[in-house]
């Protein structure tokens, strides 16, 4: 009745949503298999193949690596979105941005250099496209 029947199975972790909520600040960074939403406060990097939200109080400074990004909050570091990059009126985006596709409504703040490459087809874990060589 309840036994363990998961053992051996590929468990699919890519439905799965990380909540930071508003009033938590998380210093370090960030893996997940699964997308966020962020209405609190990251200092360090958050990477992801899925979707990220960072809510109207959200604050993210450092490094993000996803598939798509809906943004309304801050941003300030560097941001590589291999799909789409929504950017809402009340969003604050400084730093260096690599896209897909760009959307960005009027009033939103975009203080950045921006690459945009199509659609990347991968970004590494390490945060290189597919094909950039280190330094």
């Amino acid at each position: 009745m309840f036994s363990d029947n998961k053992k051996g199975k590929n468990l699919d972790h890519s439905n799965q949503q990380n909540r930071i909520s508003q009033g938590t600040k998380i210093v370090g960074d960030i893996t997940s298999q699964g997308g966020f939403r962020i209405d609190g406060e990251v200092e360090g990097n958050i990477n992801t193949p899925n979707k990220v939200v960072i809510g109207k109080t959200g604050v993210v400074k450092g490094s993000l690596i996803c598939k798509d990004a809906d943004i309304e909050g801050l941003v300030e570091g560097t941001m590589q979105v291999s799909n789409l990059l929504s950017i809402k009126a009340t969003a604050r985006i400084e730093g260096e941005v690599t896209v897909g596709k760009l959307a960005v409504e009027p009033g939103a703040t975009f203080n950045a250099s921006c690459d945009m490459k199509g659609n990347l087809k991968s970004i590494a874990k390490d945060g290189k496209k597919q094909g950039e060589k280190s330094a």
